[in-house]
């Protein structure tokens, strides 16, 4: 009956998450549209933050309550599940065309990024306050980098939105933000118990909880829009939706996560951090010659993910 229980409170957890998210993303944006704040950085800060917000809440909860298989494995697992599960799917539907700056820079810098990751826990073996200054900073460089791709290339912005901004009160778009951050602080709080108690049912390790159950519940936003903009033919979104939450998992959150409280990096999460980065890798060589992900790329995106999730399961 207890494991109903919690599995009952997991999806809860996982809901509050997601809703929370999707919330607090149109609540504040709409907040700093009302301000004359750019779409641009609007898109850039805001709404990236909000797709992440589940995996953010969910590692720094479970770091603080000493979790720290779960705060790793959610990052980690997350990030292989985005490239070779999402991406696998969604390049299965429809064939998705990648953007110069994608292939050259972007998601060269994932495998960079991941690279540091991997050499940090295998040589130190956590993640400590030096260690989030450090992805905090490359955080600052990306964003940066952003910020003026973003201004050189003038990308038109969208305006489909402002007569429902104008619409709304402040008050009512305050409420909708707090609305959405209580459903993401609620949300993983209820989902880091509940997923350690199954874990304990069941015999898991924390790690397997955070690579699978968890990366998968906090992956369900980015699955959502890259298979519905892969459908609508909307590539861009579809790929850097990706791209843009991996860097964001890695820098931000782990950064942030390690400012807080010293993560210890486990010797196994050596190798889930190998697939992370060969998965990047995999992607990168996928894209590199035709600007474009295909079929087969995808098909062996979702064999490699098979054979991963195998591992884990009789590992």
């Amino acid at each position: 009956m207890n494991i109903f229980i919690q599995g009952a409170l997991l999806v809860l957890g996982f809901t509050l998450l997601i809703k929370g998210a999707g919330f607090f993303v149109d609540g504040a944006s709409k907040i700093a549209d009302k301000f004359g704040i750019s779409q641009i950085v609007i898109g850039l800060t805001i709404v990236a933050f909000g797709t992440s917000a589940p995996e953010a809440a969910i590692s720094i909860s479970s770091a603080v309550k000493g979790n720290t298989g779960i705060a790793i494995g959610n990052i980690v697992g997350s990030n292989i599940m985005n490239i070779l599960l999402i991406l696998g799917v969604t390049s299965c539907i429809t064939i998705l065309h990648v953007k110069k700056n994608t292939v050259n820079f972007e998601i060269p810098f994932v495998i960079f990024i991941t690279a540091v990751l991997v050499f940090t826990g295998w040589n130190r073996g956590e993640l400590d306050w030096r260690s989030g200054l450090i992805l905090w900073g490359f955080f600052l460089l990306f964003f940066i980098y952003l910020v003026k791709t973003a201004k050189d290339g003038n990308q038109e912005e969208e305006t489909g939105g402002e007569s429902n901004c104008k619409k709304r009160s402040m008050m009512k778009l305050i409420f909708i933000t707090l609305t959405g951050m209580a459903g993401i602080i609620f949300g993983s709080d209820i989902t880091v118990d509940s997923a350690t108690k199954l874990a304990e049912i069941f015999g898991m390790s924390d790690r397997l909880i955070g690579l699978t159950i968890v990366a998968f519940g906090t992956s369900l936003p980015e699955l959502i829009t890259s298979i519905t903009a892969g459908i609508r033919g909307n590539a861009d979104i579809a790929i850097g939706n990706i791209v843009g939450s991996n860097i964001f998992n890695i820098l931000f959150i782990l950064g942030t996560t390690s400012l807080i409280k010293t993560v210890p990096y486990e010797q196994k999460f050596i190798f889930d951090g190998i697939i992370a980065l060969a998965a990047a890798v995999l992607l990168f060589l996928g894209v590199i010659r035709k600007k474009q992900l295909g079929r087969k790329t995808g098909v062996v995106m979702l064999l490699w993910y098979a054979g991963y999730f195998v591992y884990l399961v009789l590992g």
